[in-house]
C-alpha cells in the first residue's frame, strides 16, 4: 500500500486513491453535523468543540452563508473549508453579474462537487479533507439539503449527518425517525436528538441554525437550544420510566403464575405406582424402554432417590410377569 499512496494520481490494484480515503478519515475526526429537513424549513445543527478559555468563540464557526438563499455546514479541516468557502462564494456572485439572478442550489452544490473533484485528479495537488452539507430552497420554493464529499461527489437527502466517528449511528437513528412533513418544532427536536447520540448534554455543545424561505438564516440562542434539549431529556427520560415499569409489571405477572402452577402441582399430587410412574419422562428410563411406551415413570439413573430402587423392582417385576 505504501507504493499507492504517495500520489492522488495513482490507484491502488484495487482500485482505491488512498489520498481520498485519507480525506474520509480527516472528516471522521471532525465535528459532527446534521441537518434535517422539514415541510417548509430546514434545521443545522453543529457539534461544538471545547475551546481554550480565552478563545473568541465567534471566530469558530462551522455553518457558514454562501448566498442569500444558501447556507453551508461543513465537516472536517477548517482551512480548506474556508478556501472552498471563498471560491463558492465568488462562483455565485460572479452567476448573478452573468445571469441577473441567483444560481440554484443545485448549481452550488455542482460546483463544488466540480471543484472537490478537479483536486484528485491532477499531480502535485492533495484532496479536500471537508465534507459539507448545503441546505437552502430550490427555485419551486421546497427546501433541499445536498452532501459534498472530499471525492467530488453529492447527493440530495431529506436528513443526513457527517463528521464524527458515529456518524452512522446518528444517520441509522435519522432514518427510523425521519417523517415527510416534519414541522419546524419537530425538525428542531429531531436535530438535537440526534447530535446527543455523540455530545454531552447541554447547549453549550451544540449549535443550531434554522433556514426558512425568504429569510436569513437565523441562530437559535442558547436559551432557546437549552428548552429544546430539556425537553428532549425529559421525553427519554419519561420513555424509560414507562419501559421499566411495564417489564416491572410484566415480571410480576409471570412471577404469580408461576407461583399459581407450583401451588396446583402441590395440589394435585398423583397416588399410586403408576399414576406415579406416569410423572417420567426421561428417555434413559429402564422401565420405560421395556414398556415401549415412555411414560411409565421409573428411573434407573442414579439420583433419584428412594424412588428409583422400588419402583423400578415392582414395575420390571409386573412387566415380566406378563
Amino acid at each position: 500500500m505504501a507504493r499507492y499512496d504517495r500520489a492522488i494520481t495513482v490507484f491502488s490494484p484495487d482500485g482505491k486513491l488512498f489520498q481520498i480515503d485519507y480525506a474520509f478519515e480527516a472528516v471522521k475526526k471532525a465535528s459532527a453535523v446534521v441537518a434535517v429537513r422539514a415541510a417548509d424549513t430546514v434545521i443545522l445543527g453543529v457539534e461544538r468543540k471545547t475551546i481554550a478559555k480565552l478563545q473568541d468563540p465567534r471566530t469558530i464557526r462551522k455553518i457558514v452563508k454562501l448566498d442569500t438563499h444558501a447556507t453551508l455546514a461543513f465537516a472536517g479541516l477548517n482551512a480548506d473549508a474556508r478556501v472552498l468557502i471563498e471560491k463558492t462564494r465568488i462562483e455565485c456572485q460572479s452567476y448573478r453579474l452573468t445571469c441577473e439572478d441567483a444560481p440554484s442550489l443545485e448549481y452550488i452544490a455542482r460546483f463544488i462537487a466540480r471543484t472537490q473533484q478537479r483536486y484528485t485528479q491532477r499531480g502535485g495537488v492533495r484532496p479536500f479533507g471537508v465534507s459539507s452539507i448545503l441546505a437552502g430552497f430550490n427555485t419551486d420554493g421546497a427546501p433541499q439539503i445536498y452532501q459534498i464529499d472530499p471525492s467530488g461527489t453529492y447527493f440530495g437527502w431529506k436528513a443526513n449527518a457527517i463528521g464524527g466517528r458515529n456518524f452512522k449511528g446518528m444517520r441509522e437513528f435519522l432514518e427510523k425517525e425521519w417523517q415527510e412533513g416534519l414541522s419546524q418544532a419537530e425538525a428542531t427536536k429531531l436535530t438535537v436528538k440526534a447530535l446527543l447520540e455523540v455530545v454531552d448534554s447541554g447547549s453549550k455543545n451544540m449549535e443550531l441554525v434554522v433556514i426558512r424561505r425568504g429569510e436569513p438564516a437565523a441562530t437559535m440562542s442558547d436559551e432557546s437550544v437549552q428548552a429544546v434539549v430539556d425537553q428532549v431529556e425529559a421525553e427519554m427520560e419519561e420513555a424509560k420510566t414507562r419501559g421499566g415499569s411495564a417489564s416491572g409489571g410484566a415480571s410480576s405477572a409471570t412471577a404469580m403464575e408461576t407461583r399459581s402452577l407450583q401451588a396446583a402441582g402441590e395440589k394435585e399430587q398423583p397416588s399410586g405406582l403408576f399414576q406415579q410412574q406416569a410423572r417420567c419422562w426421561e428417555p434413559w428410563c429402564w422401565c420405560c424402554t421395556s414398556f415401549g411406551e415412555g411414560r411409565c415413570g421409573t428411573n434407573a439413573r442414579a439420583g433419584h432417590g428412594d424412588r428409583t430402587g422400588p419402583l423400578l423392582s415392582v414395575a420390571l417385576v409386573a412387566h415380566w410377569a406378563m
